[in-house]
């Protein structure tokens, strides 16, 4: 057994801290799980109402689930950010998406700071490398020019950090993997590319498997320090 640094503890379960609330774990998963639900059968049945009433709730749910957990401050910010990002997504407005684009950019900086700077895997990160090159080349005509720069620099951070995720195993790295997913689908909406069939669902779906992936970095950050 090795003994953790201060950056250790900081992305850990508090230096081995049980949870903070035990009783509120799992209410607040199953809580998260059926506002999930909710959320994408309003997107299947086109129910716009439910969709704005389920939305907002996902985040800080997963983020009081993982705080009640014990979880560390960083990924709490993070799900925090993220319940940001959706709020302001919920309106169609560029400078919404702006700001919305902003919440999830400040999300993935406190995500790469969690993951901190143990190895990757090489094959990995050129590959993610090659993605971002050819998705952002391949976006670029179609975008709004005043969103092509902003929504290159998010890409950038965004692979960033879906490729820090996989230091921490394989769950916690196909979180990160879904998270580009999603925001990938996004961005070609923007660009007026064509989309699936209820492209929204499958925006959701992704993200939410994304989030409750990297949910549990502090999980899989806590085992490496034994």
């Amino acid at each position: 057994m090795t003994r953790p640094d201060a950056d250790t503890v900081e992305v850990g379960t508090r230096a081995g801290a049980g949870p903070r609330h035990p009783a509120a774990v799992t209410p607040l998963l199953l809580a998260f799980a059926a506002a999930g639900a909710l959320d994408l059968v309003a997107l299947l049945a086109g129910w716009h109402p439910g969709h704005l009433i389920a939305k907002p709730l996902l985040m800080p749910l997963l983020a009081a689930h993982v705080y009640a957990r014990g979880g560390p401050r960083l990924l709490i910010a993070a799900l925090l950010c993220g319940w940001g990002g959706d709020v302001f997504l919920l309106s169609g407005a560029d400078a919404a998406f702006l700001v919305g684009m902003g919440c999830f950019a400040a999300g993935h900086v406190c995500y790469l700071l969690l993951f901190g700077r143990g190895r990757t895997h090489p094959g990995l990160g050129a590959a993610y490398g090659i993605a971002l090159v050819a998705t952002v080349a391949a976006l670029w005509p179609d975008l709004p020019a005043g969103l092509r720069v902003p929504v290159a620099g998010y890409s950038l951070l965004l692979t960033a950090m879906a490729y820090r995720s996989s230091r921490l195993g394989p769950l916690v790295g196909l979180g990160g993997a879904l998270f580009l997913l999603s925001d990938t689908l996004i961005a070609t909406g923007v660009a007026e590319w064509p989309q699936p069939p209820r492209p929204d669902f499958w925006i959701m779906l992704t993200y939410l498997g994304a989030q409750a992936l990297l949910a549990q970095a502090y999980r899989e950050e806590s085992r490496s320090t034994l």
